[in-house]
């Protein structure tokens, strides 16, 4: 077996600026929604996919893509967010074999509510500290990492 190309200092810090950025990142957004809304930063993400998909509903398996989840772990989430009043879970009108996810009013009036803490949030501790290059470059970088490791394609707009 060949010996790993370990990272160089340069890479490294690269990486680990990455990881712990995100993290204390994601940490933050998460709180304030939790503090001021009370939701967590997942299930607000599991609201808006949900709201950016026509009729407010998806197939489980493509909700789970869309987040970067599994089936198993996305169908714990929402069987709390269905407890809460935010989602219900239904029939696929065109597999019935085949479960939808859906947004409740409840969860799209949580969503309304919740939508510029999250958009603040993003704005201050991400994106008002990038340039319109840098965040061009941001963009293609994780897009490239995205299509890498098969992401879903993204919504557009």
């Amino acid at each position: 077996m060949s010996e790993p190309r370990w990272l160089t200092d340069s890479e490294l810090l690269a990486w680990r600026s990455y990881i712990v950025a995100t993290l204390l990142l994601r940490q933050r957004l998460h709180r304030d929604l939790a503090e001021t809304h009370d939701v967590s930063l997942i299930d607000y993400e599991v609201l808006v996919v949900l709201s950016a998909h026509p009729e407010g509903r998806m197939r489980m398996s493509e909700l789970a893509g869309m987040l970067g989840s599994t089936k198993s772990r996305l169908s714990h989430q929402v069987r709390r967010m269905e407890a809460g009043g935010l989602v219900r879970r239904v029939a696929d009108p065109e597999d019935k074999r085949g479960v939808v996810t859906e947004l409740t009013a409840e969860g799209a009036n949580l969503l309304r509510a919740a939508a510029p803490t999250h958009v603040e949030g993003v704005r201050a501790n991400l994106i008002d500290l990038l340039s319109e290059e840098e965040q061009a470059v941001l963009t293609d970088v994780f897009s490239r990492v995205h299509r890498k490791l098969g992401g879903a394609d993204w919504p557009a707009g």
